[in-house]
């Protein structure tokens, strides 16, 4: 056993890509603190000393949704309590509310699949953002999203994200990939994109000129083999487009979602596992985003060791994970996230959501 994680070490460190049974023996290797030492080589040889954050501001538009994934917790039906949806006037309002902070550079939009919404009701939002911020940075929806626009509109993935890029987008989010095979979706989510669909938008995205995030939601139903056929086919995509800019590791939040009687919430040592695994085998993706909020402020500082070199935002005000129980504040001001980066040992460097640096602190 020891001679295959040496072997493993060795591909490791001579920069040669892990197959899919390394991966497997990774997760399910003991020796955490040697994959947090062997993903924070390939962070410092790849990335440097620099910790990525941007002053950004979550919009979520609605949280309506045909969907009804079971391990969501945002999604509601249209008559249920606490459902809303935002017009275009409160999505404005809820940015204004964050402009007071300066140093604002950018947005993140996402929101539920709503029942009657057409593709124009989300098209008109993201052009009166963009009008009213012209300088602010929007980033949003899912390839679950572009999915969805494409079905209920009649147009093409191509057609969907020239319009949405001609209104202001600049790059797609990374959320709704879950875990990419399709087992897992038909499961927990069979009523929206399958896993062919999501990976299909991101490569409309990229082929477009539009750089999108990737993630991964584990810690629930999946396999340890899943979790490695997914980071194998994001890895894949990437040698296709190189259009990734980040891959996320979202651990499953259970509170409130059809699955929280049955599933535990991940521990920490399998959140730094997954994200060491994350760097080791995503070896052509240049950034690895430790996210606070569902990680918690003190998980995410110890997981810029495991291989993290991006900690997020200010994010403002989230509401999608503390729906599901998320334990972390709304929102962080930047010189506490200044102050996390620097704890940890790393230089704070405020950037844009193409990783252009602003400002280092």
């Amino acid at each position: 056993m020891f001679g295959e994680y040496n072997a493993i070490e060795k591909k490791i460190l001579s920069g040669e890509r892990l197959g899919r049974e390394d991966g497997v023996r990774l997760f399910n290797s003991g020796a955490l603190t040697w994959l947090g030492a062997l993903a924070d080589h390939v962070r410092r040889e790849k990335c440097g000393e620099l910790v990525y954050y941007n002053v950004n501001c979550h919009v979520n538009l609605t949280n309506m949704c045909v969907s009804r994934c079971k391990f969501c917790a945002f999604g509601r039906d249209a008559d249920a309590r606490g459902a809303y949806a935002m017009t275009i006037e409160q999505a404005i309002a809820t940015v204004e509310d964050a402009m007071r902070d300066p140093n604002m550079s950018g947005l993140h939009v996402v929101s539920g699949l709503h029942p009657t919404w057409a593709f124009e009701d989300y098209l008109s939002i993201v052009r009166a953002l963009h009008d009213r911020f012209p300088t602010l940075y929007i980033k949003g929806f899912t390839g679950v999203e572009l999915t969805h626009f494409a079905k209920i509109s009649g147009r093409s993935l191509e057609e969907i994200l020239i319009e949405l890029k001609a209104a202001g987008l600049q790059a797609i989010a990374g959320g709704g990939a879950e875990i990419l095979t399709d087992r897992v979706r038909n499961e927990l989510c069979p009523k929206k994109a399958t896993a062919d669909e999501w990976l299909n938008a991101a490569r409309v995205a990229h082929r477009l000129g539009i750089k999108s995030n990737a993630s991964m939601l584990y810690g629930h139903i999946e396999t340890i083999e899943e979790r490695v056929e997914h980071l194998i086919r994001l890895r894949e995509l990437q040698d296709e487009t190189h259009g990734f800019q980040t891959f996320i590791c979202f651990p499953f939040l259970p509170k409130n979602t059809a699955l929280e009687r049955e599933i535990k919430q991940t521990s920490m040592w399998d959140d730094l596992r997954t994200m060491a695994v994350s760097r080791l085998m995503l070896d052509n993706f240049d950034h690895i985003k430790a996210y606070w909020v569902m990680l918690t402020v003190p998980v995410a500082q110890v997981a810029l060791s495991f291989g993290a070199n991006d900690i997020d935002g200010t994010v403002h005000k989230e509401t999608i994970l503390h729906d599901a129980g998320a334990t972390s504040p709304t929102a962080l001001t930047e010189d506490e996230i200044i102050n996390v980066i620097r704890e940890a040992g790393r230089v704070p460097a405020a950037c844009d959501c193409n990783y252009k640096v602003l400002r280092l602190l």
